[in-house]
């Protein structure tokens, strides 16, 4: 069938003013749109942006409080700052490249450089009211999807100066949006961490820290207690804590001007670098990185002028400057702490040690490993690849690339038969995978399943190397499948946490039940859904999906497009996880049954 031909020509050419093309093209500001069900959605990058300015006041030692209330879709955010100047108000939230943040006397240190951000969220808002006080006057301003409504000036002597704004995400955007109340916890959590001595309320709790990073570190390691007491630095430019915990790789919570860059960056980098050269300084030795860092929880925060980020997002920072200044300080600094410290000093050396004699009795292992690998097949077996990897052309599609992990050849095939060749990739396991909690690092390499796994992810040789953005779970919706779920889940955490930690694992969910009559099909996730569709569909043949396989490819397809279903796997702090492995893959069998049997949930026919 030929394709029709469209005139290109000067009524083909499109002018757009600034919030138009918010709307339009979203993503381009906030990132992934999302539903409220991942912290990286949308409505919380809105959230933040919002937030960020507040902040903003405090960091420039403009009022010390924040307040934030939730009113059904609606939040609202009140600092005690200087104040928008009142008669620029309407300009600051509307008018794209326009603000005080371009004045490095008035900003110093701010995220939100380019000047968008409240323009975006005013954009992306069904409903927008923004009201400033400054001596004793104020203005209030009222927009409807980034058009202005009211702009009404007043007088308030006894107002104390600030800003207020009250957002609402539009649901023509944001289709089905729900707020998740722990997501908004903990990210007000880390403003506290990130702003000691800055208070943050939200719907009546408190969010307040006086030990930074410190206690940043302190709520994620929970209750097991770190093998030293966190090395804390704090200087005007720049902040950090680390520590070893009993944990395998390195895990690290890095920040820019408040900013939380997931995906780390050049400030991450020269961190890590620092480290290793001030413990080699003090302990005059060369240990190699990998030893002196592997089981590390970290944090660094650092404020910059004109931070170069690697997206709009701003989730890596690009700045290569900060090296030259961050590897030397943060060498001096560990240094000075670890000859203040001696007894702290000789832990962490013998953990260093003691992580040098389990890699060199791993040696050994790894490679028996490769070369039994290396005698099987030339090529990774059970992994289908995408071409992304050997296609220079589609580099680009990186963030979209995928590695499905599924149960057995028979849902592999269809996959493979219904997947994007270009960035989705399909690991076949055969039967399920060893329960590896509790088992020492070794256990990877002697088991051949985890061990092929481990390749097919390029993360042999750590985290780094990971070849997909996602990696994503894709078993039976029964209870073997559920076990395997778990046991993937437990590989993750037990050795390679950061992956999780990142929000690079998720769990692909697949419909129980296909209602359908001649006119109508639909896939329901749950016997409330497939009860509800029996109800609405007249005649209906009901088909319950026992296992992938079972599903043809022309239908699974749409499972793992774009319309899938994926949900990401999140921990809210890392003590949280040695506590539910020890409890859901442990040996306590009897408790483990004990609470099945509280917990069932019986019908009653």
């Amino acid at each position: 069938m030929a394709r029709t031909k469209v005139a290109y020509d000067e009524k083909a050419i499109q002018t757009l003013d600034a919030l138009e093309h918010i709307r339009l093209r979203s993503g381009m500001y906030i990132g992934r749109l999302g539903d409220g069900s991942h912290p990286l959605d949308g409505i919380y990058v809105m959230l933040k942006e919002v937030i960020d300015n507040a902040v903003d006041e405090f960091i420039m030692g403009c009022g010390r409080r924040v307040e934030v209330e939730r009113d059904g879709d609606s939040i609202t955010v009140r600092d005690f700052g200087r104040g928008i100047p009142l008669g620029k108000l309407v300009d600051c939230v509307s008018q794209i490249n326009t603000g005080g943040k371009y004045n490095d006397d008035v900003f110093q240190f701010s995220v939100g450089l380019n000047g968008v951000g409240s323009k975006a969220v005013n954009a992306l808002s069904a409903d927008f009211e923004v009201t400033s006080w400054r001596d004793g006057k104020s203005r209030k301003a009222t927009f409807e999807r980034g058009r202005l409504k009211t702009n009404k000036p007043g007088r308030d002597a006894d107002a104390t100066p600030g800003t207020r704004v009250r957002f609402t995400p539009d649901r023509e955007i944001f289709s089905d949006f729900a707020w998740n109340e722990e997501f908004i916890a903990h990210r007000l959590n880390y403003y506290a961490f990130l702003n000691a001595g800055l208070t943050l309320h939200y719907n009546g709790t408190r969010f307040h820290s006086k030990g930074g990073l410190a206690d940043l570190l302190a709520q994620e390691i929970g209750d097991d207690p770190p093998l030293y007491d966190p090395i804390h630095c704090r200087l005007e430019r720049i902040e950090f804590a680390i520590t070893h915990a009993n944990s395998y790789g390195e895990t690290y919570y890095s920040f820019v001007n408040g900013q939380y860059t997931n995906d780390g960056g050049t400030h991450q980098s020269a961190f890590r670098e620092g480290f290793l050269k001030g413990v080699n300084e003090f302990a005059k030795q060369n240990f190699a990185g990998e030893d002196v860092r592997d089981g590390i929880i970290g944090a660094i925060a650092l404020k910059l002028q004109d931070p170069v980020f690697d997206s709009q997002t701003k989730n890596k920072l690009g700045s290569t400057e900060v090296r030259a200044w961050v590897v030397p300080l943060v060498k001096d600094e560990i240094v000075l702490w670890l000859h203040k410290n001696p007894e702290a000093a000789e832990r962490l050396v013998g953990k260093i040690k003691t992580n040098e004699r389990i890699r060199k009795e791993l040696a050994s292992i790894k490679k028996e490993a490769r070369e039994r690998a290396r005698k099987v097949a030339i090529r990774i077996p059970k992994l289908t690849d995408c071409k992304f990897h050997f296609d220079d052309a589609k580099a680009k599609r990186r963030s979209e690339t995928s590695l499905f992990i599924t149960e057995g050849d028979s849902a592999g095939g269809v996959m493979v038969q219904c997947r994007d060749v270009y960035t989705q990739a399909i690991f076949a396991l055969k039967g399920k995978p060893l329960n590896c909690h509790g088992l020492k690092r070794d256990a990877i390499y002697k088991n051949e399943e985890l061990y092929n796994l481990m390749r097919a992810l390029g993360i042999e040789e750590g985290v780094e190397g990971l070849r997909y953005n996602k990696i994503v779970i894709a078993t039976d919706a029964d209870v073997d499948g559920m076990h395997i779920r778990n046991l993937l889940l437990t590989y993750f955490l037990r050795y390679f946490e950061d992956l999780v930690i990142k929000g690079h694992v998720y769990i692909l969910e697949t419909p129980l039940f296909r209602v359908r009559n001649k006119q109508v099909t639909r896939y329901c996730y749950s016997d409330v859904e497939k009860e509800s569709a029996e109800a609405e569909i007249r005649g209906a043949e009901v088909t319950r999906f026992k296992g992938l396989g079972e599903i043809s490819p022309n239908e699974f397809g749409q499972f793992i497009g774009d319309e899938g279903r994926l949900s990401p796997v999140s921990v809210q702090n890392i003590s949280e996880v040695s506590h539910c492995l020890d409890f859901f893959m442990g040996k306590n069998t009897p408790e483990r049954k004990a609470f099945i049997i509280d917990n069932l949930v019986t019908s009653v026919v």
